[in-house]
């Protein structure tokens, strides 16, 4: 999902909020009188305790429907309403219950399927033989998510009401909004975990079975040359298919290119020259996993492409103040921009199946549009590639949207 339907979502939950403190501040006022002690109108509180109630209730909303979630954003729903009781409940129970009448739970649960099919509220009355029982009707809002029903906000209170109608359907449109915007993240995720799991996929079969070809041809000519080789390519291959983390930091990421070039350096010889220049200061910091290596990977492939002599490879890693800057520099075959250009616009796909455009996707999407790839290339020039890597916490972004690593 795009960065700019999340903004619109958020968007659409801010403008609905007002819309609540003007609609609900006349009979909260007059149910618990306001002490305002000077700050500001009655409105303008209002306003801003319904702005805050909300911002409460948000963190856990923001981390999908579950009992844990609802437990905790139930009570700041139920003060927004003004309610003696609310319950938020999946497509099969009741998750929470806040306040009185917890007794009607089942009635409830009955009472639901019709709107958890429709994705329509409803208003209507509870049986109870409890005398002094404080809820006697309920108001359901269902809560759906790409226009999918996910559960319910039903609101309970002592007798039928139109705004508690109409309350609990903004309140459940706010709640459905967060839900989206738990989905969108949980589908970035995916789609980041995805991307690395196709990112191992593309590591060349021919670079392993070559590299086994290699160290097989050192087993009787340099025994101990091929005992070193294999634990080069077992180190390699054990740092691209860990399975813990998305995120690993420079230092990991450049020991596993060391081991990567060694494989190289041992099937190519002389042909290829590698310099590498770190600041020990950009050690630490993070970046997205299997980030570096295949930029590596490139520069191998396209500068030992077409040639017969020798292929330079530079490695710098630098301090920016705040960002690390990376760049990987080959003197090989280079490329035609247009084709780069479509390649990564995933037009069409790369020969090899190297991975800039996976790299660049998990870039833009980790740390926003303006910290993707900045390829410099020409057809018989070589190519330098960049990258800027942000030395705050991996996934803050620098337009300060905030993502879950």
């Amino acid at each position: 999902m795009s960065g700019s339907v999340s903004g619109f979502l958020a968007g659409l939950a801010v403008a609905v909020l007002p819309l609540l403190a003007a609609g609900f501040w006349l009979g909260r006022r007059t149910a618990r009188p306001q002490h305002l002690g000077g700050l500001g109108t009655p409105v303008e509180h209002a306003t801003f305790q319904t702005l805050h109630t909300a911002s409460l209730a948000t963190p856990p909303l923001r981390a999908g429907l579950t009992e844990e979630t609802a437990g905790k954003s139930a009570r700041k729903l139920r003060s927004l309403l003004g309610t003696d009781a609310l319950c938020l409940t999946d497509l099969e129970k009741v998750l929470v219950w806040d306040g009185a009448g917890a007794h009607h739970r089942t009635e409830i649960m009955e009472r639901l399927a019709g709107p958890l099919e429709t994705g329509r509220g409803e208003a209507f009355p509870l049986t109870c033989d409890t005398p002094d029982c404080a809820v006697r009707w309920a108001v359901v809002a269902p809560l759906t998510v790409d226009d999918r029903v996910h559960g319910a906000l039903v609101a309970c209170a002592p007798r039928e009401s139109a705004v508690l109608v109409r309350a609990a359907g903004e309140v459940a449109r706010w709640v459905s909004v967060q839900l989206e915007l738990a989905d969108l993240d949980q589908s970035r995720t995916r789609l980041i975990e995805a991307e690395i799991k196709a990112l191992r996929a593309q590591i060349s079969p021919h670079f392993i079975f070559n590299s086994l070809a290699v160290i097989a041809s050192f087993v009787r000519t340099d025994p101990e040359r091929a005992r070193e080789l294999l634990l080069e390519f077992a180190d390699f291959t054990r740092y691209s298919f860990r399975r813990h983390g998305d995120f690993t930091t420079l230092a990991d990421e450049l020991h596993a290119i060391d081991h990567y070039l060694a494989l190289v350096r041992a099937r190519f010889g002389d042909r290829l020259s590698v310099t590498l220049q770190v600041a020990p200061e950009v050690l630490p910091v993070t970046l997205p996993f299997l980030c570096l290596q295949p930029l590596v990977e490139n520069a191998v492939k396209h500068g030992l492409e077409g040639k017969s002599d020798r292929c330079r490879i530079q490695i710098t890693a630098q301090d920016a103040g705040a960002e690390a800057l990376v760049v990987i520099e080959d003197d090989g075959a280079g490329m035609d921009p247009e084709l780069l250009r479509r390649i990564l616009a995933r037009e069409i796909s790369p020969s090899g199946g190297i991975g800039l455009s996976n790299v660049d996707d998990r870039l833009r999407q980790v740390y926003g549009d303006d910290h993707g790839l900045v390829i410099e290339t020409a057809v018989g020039a070589g190519m330098k590639i960049t990258v800027r890597l942000p030395k705050y916490q991996p996934g803050v972004h620098s337009a300060g949207r905030v993502g879950r690593p």
